[in-house]
């Protein structure tokens, strides 16, 4: 049966949530309606309502793992050389700084640290909004550090499960392909136009998802050339690695926005539930 999302929040509380990863994209797609932010917001309709929300976004690096704990996050437009349009966007979600004791109860043996500067980057806001438009569920990021190797991440995303049962939807904002080096800028407009070195990264990637094989995936490095290209570098792809590490074994996997741009980006996204 779907759960009704005009619920309370309370009402959340002992639902097992999904998992998300989604294929984030260009910034664009915060203010444009093509198939992608279709997809987001069709995903939007089938979930339960969230407590808060709890985002592991490709844009944001740190030494060490870091959680915003401001009530009122700012809309943060990383990015250049875009429309005026998409500087004006405000994402108002507010904070939910309780989320980082849970956190840290939780990761017990990872150094986790309040940040009060940071915000909502355009990994978050330029998905969430298609989901969540009225910014009324609570956003809280998570860091990704760039000291800490796949494994570790996996492992340490693995002990925030108890979270799902708790109201927090997690989601991971990146391209599991992505190369912008090797965009090819006159063909964005293209539908599912890829290299084929990064649809034959991009099916390999899918086929061990989808036989939860995630040992493949960690050691992404052991795959080649097609891989290497595919992931020249992990921001993109480490939150993709933090989801999975949250599925269960009973949970399902279904893939959407499966297509590819520009030949080099993948915009597949998923759901766990």
């Amino acid at each position: 049966m779907d759960h009704d999302n005009s619920n309370d929040r309370n009402a959340t509380n002992t639902l097992k949530m999904p998992v998300l990863f989604l294929g984030h994209g260009s910034p664009m797609n915060a203010i444009e309606d093509n198939e992608f932010t279709e997809g987001f917001k069709f995903v939007a309709k089938t979930l339960p309502r969230p407590v808060a929300i709890l985002c592991l976004s490709a844009h944001w690096e740190t030494k060490g793992t870091f959680v915003t704990a401001m009530e009122k996050p700012e809309t943060i437009h990383d990015f250049g050389g875009f429309p005026p349009a998409l500087y004006e966007v405000q994402y108002q979600a507010p904070g939910y700084p309780q989320l980082v004791d849970e956190i840290k109860s939780l990761l017990t043996e990872t150094r986790i640290e309040p940040d009060y500067k940071w915000g909502l980057d355009h990994g978050a806001w330029s998905v969430i909004r298609h989901l969540y438009p009225e910014a009324e569920v609570p956003v809280v990021q998570m860091s990704l550090d760039y000291y800490q190797s796949p494994e570790n991440f996996y492992e340490m995303m693995k002990q925030l499960h108890p979270l799902r049962n708790k109201g927090i939807l997690i989601i991971g904002s990146g391209n599991m392909v992505h190369n912008l080096h090797l965009l090819d800028w006159k063909k964005l407009g293209v539908t599912d136009y890829a290299y084929d070195w990064a649809m034959e990264a991009g099916d390999k990637m899918k086929k061990y998802i989808l036989n939860k094989d995630h040992k493949q995936l960690i050691h992404y490095r052991c795959h080649g050339k097609p891989f290497e290209l595919a992931i020249p570098t992990p921001e993109h792809y480490l939150p993709l690695l933090g989801v999975l590490a949250l599925q269960d074994e009973k949970d399902e996997v279904q893939l959407f926005n499966d297509q590819a741009v520009g030949g080099s980006l993948l915009m597949t996204s998923l759901v766990i539930r």
